[in-house]
């Protein structure tokens, strides 16, 4: 009887992680999608108005805010 009621939690434990499977799958397959069309909209738009520049790309990063994370490899070593 238990090894009954074993078997039959390890076949809905097994269904529960192929549907969580599946619909991992499919959100990936959505990111991707959108990432392609938000790329191939971009280009299109730069297309329309070639003078326009994106602000991201156009702006250097300023210092960052107190408190916030610095990665180590950003720091570098002043030569005296």
């Amino acid at each position: 009887m238990e090894y009954l009621a074993l078997f039959i939690a390890l076949v809905f434990v097994f269904g529960a992680i192929r549907r969580m499977s599946r619909r991992l799958d499919a959100l990936t397959q959505s990111y991707w999608e959108l990432r392609y069309d938000y790329t191939r909209l971009r280009s299109q738009v730069s297309r329309l108005d070639p003078e326009t520049v994106d602000v991201a790309a156009a702006e250097p990063p300023g210092p960052p805010a107190p408190g916030s994370f610095v990665p180590l490899s950003s720091m570098r070593k002043k030569d005296k």
